[in-house]
């Protein structure tokens, strides 16, 4: 694939959606470089888990905000797949926006798959997390996580794989004359 001109592509979904799969394989295969800066790697550089951080978000603003003006910071410098909750509402300008769904159990049984435990109590963290995200982002931000119907593609990655899914973005970036096949 080459690139026309500076390309930024913002995928966004909720946890176990398969963003971190999807948007490594796409700038893999693009060449760019992989924004995909979470709460989980900030936890991991706070000593914290991520139970921790979630619930410290809770109360003290300083977390969504850093990673979240971080990683748009990040973004702007080169072209890139920026892959994170929050990607398609906050790098306002990118060439590419697409929103990875996919139901709740199907969530919580590759979280399962991800991280080992128990799927009852993943999917209580899950639906707890999907809640407590939504509340912060409309508090800080006025974002209605749940609306986003302005994306240039909505995925449903229970119905495709990984693979299909690279496929139907590149597609889709082809068609908007941002890449083409060398």
């Amino acid at each position: 694939m080459k690139l026309n001109k500076e390309v930024r592509i913002a995928i966004s979904g909720k946890s176990g959606c398969g963003n971190t799969t999807v948007s490594t394989l796409l700038s893999q295969k693009l060449g760019i470089t992989l924004i995909n800066y979470t709460f989980r790697q900030l936890a991991a550089e706070k000593g914290l888990t991520l139970a921790q951080v979630i619930e410290n978000a809770k109360t003290d603003d300083y977390y969504d905000k850093y990673v979240d003006t971080h990683q748009v910071e990040l973004a702007r410098a080169e072209s890139c797949v920026l892959g994170s909750r929050l990607a398609i509402w906050m790098l306002k300008e990118a060439d590419l926006k697409v929103y990875l769904k996919l139901d709740e159990d199907t969530r919580a049984k590759r979280i399962l798959n991800r991280e080992g435990g128990d799927l009852e109590e993943i999917k209580k963290f899950t639906q707890m997390r999907d809640s407590e995200d939504s509340r912060r982002y409309k508090t800080l931000y006025d974002i209605d996580n749940n609306n986003y119907d302005f994306v240039d593609l909505v995925i449903d990655t229970g119905t495709n794989n990984p693979e299909q899914i690279v496929e139907i973005i590149l597609n889709k970036l082809k068609e908007k004359g941002l890449v083409e096949e060398v």
